[in-house]
């Protein structure tokens, strides 16, 4: 999964998502740094790992939550697709989404996903 991650984002923002993804529960700097770092060699200083879980919040990649002097953090995204489709929303708004239905709506199997999806709470 890597490598989809890595399309969108940069190698170290892919593997802190998927260690977040992998521990399945809001995790401090520490936690990830530890779990990045086994069998790692050189390891990841503490800065680098807190710069980017920082940076990953501030795209709404992950969620933070102040938990004493610090934050833990968690993945806002449950895949690539998912992050995927939030970048190309954010960037391109109401026309990304009205390319999306037009896209559907040339293919009769994808619009009745759509529609289906829609109906879905």
């Amino acid at each position: 999964m890597t490598s989809e991650l890595e399309k969108i984002l940069g190698p170290l923002e892919a593997e802190i998502l998927e260690t977040l993804w992998q521990l399945g529960q809001p995790a401090s700097v520490r936690n990830v740094l530890e779990t990045l770092n086994k069998g790692r060699r050189p390891p990841l200083a503490y800065t680098t790992v807190m710069t980017v879980l920082s940076r990953l919040a501030e795209k709404g990649v992950l969620t933070r939550q102040q938990e004493g002097r610090g934050y833990v953090y968690e993945a806002a995204v449950s895949d690539a697709a998912e992050l995927a489709v939030r970048n190309v929303v954010r960037e391109f708004g109401d026309a990304a989404v009205a390319q999306f239905v037009e896209t559907a709506r040339a293919d009769p199997k994808l619009m009745r996903r759509l529609t289906r999806l829609m109906r879905e709470e």
